[in-house]
């Protein structure tokens, strides 16, 4: 820290200072400075003995940037920060005598249009409570106690680990009715949610976007607090309450991050400082259609900066363990979501959008040099290759994908009657074709359960038994699949009506017995999951998948093999998707001996009917599907059976 050579020490009610040294300006505007959080923002400070807060704002097109809050009465003319000298386009200053907990906001008044705004802080780590939109000064320390968590992670990083996630909303998980229908707090949530998540199973929780947005509405993806935690649930310590309280109960962390687009809501970064700062001016690629919200330029290098800067922020300040990156498809294509004319080539013709493309390789390896041992997700829907692949090999560079093409075709495949089954075996298996393309994670998300598109349990066909069995039936068949496994809450006790956002999910159902079956099944499933490393140590490897039986369409059975990595962890996974229970249904098996039944979604305990193989199977040697031994099974009415040799 330094006073800015070249101006006098004092004007007015504003000193003169800066955090921010040539090389830091040097990385900025070459686009690698990932600490922008510690140089530009408020933070409060003490210069020569005197308390205060430093500000600094990029704000190039400016012709006079000043600090307004209740603390001068939102007066632009009293306290007005200082552009550097260095031509980086950066206004700062120290002003003494305010700090933790002031609002402000800062007033641009522009080179460009005689352009004058109120605009949010863009680095601020806190924001008032929408509907106010005033950012808030606000000291970050806080006392963490997850250090066994973070040394277990770092040990077990690039190890074969079982990768099961719990997606939610905060806002409408839980609320409480008695009281006006009001969300619960993060310090409510970190009583509450630990413990469920613990008992589900589930190896990780992803918290669709917490960064700070003003309409509620759009679940946190129109963001315009990128570095602060929704006000709506407390303050930002309170939400490292929640983390800490979930690390201390061994659960990840993965947020759900938004830097394909950005609202257009005017104390946002829209049309910053007059001018089209962090989005394109040209709309054909600064404006996105589907959501109506800016793009953020992706080809100017202080932009970039301020984006990666953002994703180490909330893995380092936050102890997160993980981004699931929105939109991804987005981003990657000039012409997403867009007609003819209504889009720009990139310079060699295509469509291909290159400037994103780098970005996305850039954060990548950013975040993966700082925290080797998180994980990246893509929400990504083409057919773009090598998406989870190292940028070095041509990737991009995550360490997972979701599989929407899966997600497509079984819930197509489990809306259709069993009877109709047989003619749609493709759609079930169809899967495996690509499955070890990318390194992929199953998702059943948010976006299946809204809009029309039903309920989990509503997709399911059939009677009140039926649709029970299908959804017991669809979660074995997920979780028997190779890759990582993604649920949205509500799912895992079969809520009944889609999901809204402004109320709590229909936990009431629990007191019947084929929803608590559904969740009972959930555990269950985490559990053999996590326990039982065929299903976890090659999920993203062809070495650990082998089919049995692909073509049995009459009677709509799939038959498969899961491997651990020596070879020598074996478990059959067989799925009935008819009503009918199979007696003496032969299976091609690798190894002889005694197989036990694992797992069986047809259990009583678990809502079913009870169709069991019960005690040791013996695999007799005789050649079936291709494989040296054969069991002889019984396969419960639309059930899974996971039947594991005994070595």
């Amino acid at each position: 820290m330094k006073k800015n050579p070249g101006k006098s020490e004092k004007e007015g009610p504003v000193f003169t200072y800066s955090l921010m040294n040539d090389f830091d300006i040097h990385l900025f505007r070459e686009g690698r400075h990932f600490k922008l959080y510690e140089k530009l923002g408020s933070h409060p400070v003490e210069v020569e003995g005197r308390k205060g807060t430093f500000f600094g704002v990029w704000a190039p097109n400016a012709r006079e940037v000043s600090v307004i809050g209740n603390f001068n009465g939102w007066n632009s003319r009293l306290h007005k920060l200082f552009a550097r000298w260095d031509g980086s386009g950066i206004w700062e200053g120290f002003i003494p005598d305010i700090g933790h907990g002031e609002a402000y906001k800062y007033h641009i008044e522009s080179n460009l249009n005689n352009y004058r705004v109120e605009k949010g802080d863009p680095y601020a780590f806190m924001w008032e409570e929408p509907p106010r939109t005033a950012s808030v000064i606000w000291d970050r320390k806080y006392a963490w106690d997850d250090r066994k968590w973070l040394k277990t992670r770092k040990e077990t990083a690039g190890k074969p680990r079982p990768f099961s996630v719990y997606e939610m909303h905060l806002g409408s998980w839980q609320r409480c009715p008695e009281e006006g229908n009001r969300y619960l707090t993060y310090r409510e949530l970190a009583a509450r949610l630990p413990p469920y998540i613990k008992e589900l199973g589930f190896t990780h929780v992803e918290f669709m976007p917490v960064t700070e947005h003003p309409f509620y509405g759009s679940w946190g993806y129109q963001v315009t607090g990128y570095f602060a935690p929704t006000s709506r649930y407390g303050s930002p310590q309170d939400f490292m309450f929640l983390i800490n309280e979930l690390h201390r109960e061994g659960i990840g962390i993965i947020l759900d991050w938004v830097p394909s687009h950005f609202p257009s809501d005017q104390h946002g970064l829209s049309y910053f400082d007059g001018s089209h700062l962090y989005e394109h001016q040209d709309l054909r690629e600064g404006y996105h259609p589907d959501w109506s919200s800016y793009i953020f330029n992706y080809g100017r290098n202080e932009v970039k900066s301020f984006l990666i800067s953002n994703a180490l922020f909330w893995l380092e300040v936050y102890h997160i363990d993980g981004l699931r990156v929105d939109a991804v498809a987005s981003m990657l294509y000039r012409d997403y979501s867009r007609k003819e004319g209504e889009w720009v080539k990139n310079k060699y013709g295509g469509r291909e959008n290159l400037e994103a493309i780098s970005f996305l390789k850039q954060v990548n390896e950013a975040t993966h040099e700082e925290f080797p041992d998180i994980y990246n997700m893509a929400e990504e829907s083409t057919a773009w290759p090598m998406v989870s692949r190292p940028s070095y090999v041509g990737g991009l560079g995550f360490d997972m994908k979701w599989m929407m093409g899966w997600m497509h075709d079984t819930l197509s495949y489990f809306s259709k009657d069993p009877v109709h089954r047989h003619y749609h075996q493709n759609e079930i298996t169809f899967s495996i074709v690509y499955a070890f393309s990318e390194n992929y994670i199953l998702p059943l998300s948010h976006d299946e359960v809204v809009y029309g598109k039903k309920s989990m349990i509503g997709k399911m066909p059939g009677d009140e038994w039926q649709r029970f069995a299908n959804l017991r039936l669809l979660y074995s068949y997920m979780f028997a699949h190779p890759g990582g496994k993604l649920l949205f809450m509500g799912s895992e006790f079969a809520q009944t009506s889609e999901w809204a956002h402004e109320r709590s999910l229909d936990w009431h159902l629990l007191q019947y017995g084929h929803h608590k079956g559904i969740m009972k099944t959930i555990q269950k499933l985490n559990d053999v999951y996590r326990r039982e490393k065929a299903f976890y140590e090659l999920q993203f490897d062809p070495a650990g998948f082998e089919w049995i039986d692909i073509n049995d369409t009459v009677n709509s059975v799939i038959s498969f093999i899961r491997k651990g990595d020596t070879g020598d962890e074996l478990i059959a996974v067989v799925c009935n998707f008819t009503p009918v229970v199979r007696h003496d249904y032969h299976i091609g098996v690798p190894a002889g001996g005694k197989w036990v039944e694992l797992f069986n979604s047809d259990d009583g305990n678990l809502g079913g009917s009870n169709v069991k193989n019960s005690g040791e199977i013996d695999a007799w040697e005789h050649p079936s599907h291709g494989k040296p031994f054969t069991l002889s099974l019984v396969l419960p009415p639309l059930g899974a059976v996971f039947i594991k040799h005994q070595k």
